[in-house]
């Protein structure tokens, strides 16, 4: 496949086009589970059941750590859903075949696992934690949960509950030892006013510009203007950026550009095997960085490839 390119295709039959060990970062975000229905035969996020929904995502994810170089990273973004008897009439077989993905037999839609067989009406289903131990399972290293918090979220009318904020956005590599640079993405932090910013006579850290708490581990660093910065941390508060389309909110572009500037180096590419409105592509040509899409919506990518052109003003369309 050719790269800055979005293709109309299913994920995982896309990735069957794509070379082993090619692609040096994926951040994406699929189609919820039941969020909505675009009407496209094969559409991820319809499937009959929870179960089968990460049944299929874990059969993408497989293929995208084939594509991954050794020291690559998946960052992926996945929201969770309260469990209703409508949702149980789905589970018991009423399923409609325009959302069987290619290759998947009759019988294997039916398939329910045991982790689901007592959700009740109100649950929280818990999608995005068994969606990340599925993927530990299959050989992932599941590196860390990171919080999206956003400050701007929608209002829910919820009366025995709070009011939701959040998403999960999991980090996982290929292998034990991968690319991340933490230093591109420190953050601001406030400084105490302790003294203790002498190297403890280690000639290691002699003559660097980094402060040491009592055990002698880095409290506080100066960036390059001087400011006192951090490790980031693992809740990220980015708001929700408005958005006109019919596209259903689409993450807020430092989102992306957060995980490709820790996971990539310029020049590297980057995959989202679920590119909807291509937010993931125009953060990857603001750093510098290829991106190769797939996308099963035709309508999404005539979005994405706007988006594009509006800020880039070199993308040809229909890639695809």
């Amino acid at each position: 496949m050719e790269k800055d390119r979005i293709f109309l295709s299913d994920a995982l039959q896309g990735m069957k086009q794509l070379p082993d060990n090619s692609i040096q970062c994926c951040v994406t975000s699929p189609p919820y589970w039941k969020a909505r229905d675009y009407n496209i035969d094969g559409q991820y996020g319809m499937e009959a059941s929870p179960a089968l929904y990460v049944q299929q995502l874990v059969a993408v994810f497989n293929e995208v750590k084939r594509v991954l170089k050794p020291n690559g990273t998946l960052w992926l973004n996945v929201a969770d859903v309260y469990w209703t008897d409508a949702h149980r009439k789905g589970r018991n077989g009423h399923h409609n075949p325009k959302y069987k993905k290619p290759g998947q037999s009759n019988a294997s839609i039916d398939v329910q696992d045991s982790i689901f067989d007592n959700l009740k009406a109100k649950d929280l289903i818990g999608i995005p934690w068994i969606l990340a131990f599925a993927l530990r399972n299959a050989g992932w290293h599941l590196r860390q949960d990171i919080i999206w918090h956003k400050p701007n979220a929608m209002p829910e009318r919820v009366v025995d509950r709070c009011a939701k904020s959040h998403e999960y956005l999991f980090l996982f590599s290929k292998s034990a030892r991968y690319l991340f640079n933490p230093k591109a993405i420190r953050e601001p932090a406030a400084y105490d006013g302790r003294k203790d910013t002498i190297c403890k006579g280690s000639p290691k850290y002699r003559g660097q510009n980094i402060t040491f708490s009592g055990n002698a581990h880095p409290r506080w660093q100066l960036d390059d203007n001087g400011l006192f910065v951090r490790n980031k941390r693992s809740v990220w508060s980015i708001p929700l950026k408005p958005f006109s389309g019919p596209h259903v909110a689409p993450f807020p572009e430092q989102l992306p550009l957060t995980c490709i500037i820790a996971g990539t180096d310029e020049g590297d590419t980057v995959l989202d095997p679920f590119m909807g409105a291509g937010t993931t592509a125009i953060a990857a040509k603001r750093l510098k960085r290829y991106f190769i899409g797939l996308e099963l919506n035709p309508q999404s990518i005539s979005i994405a490839e706007k988006r594009l052109l509006d800020s880039f003003g070199l993308f040809q369309k229909g890639m695809y």
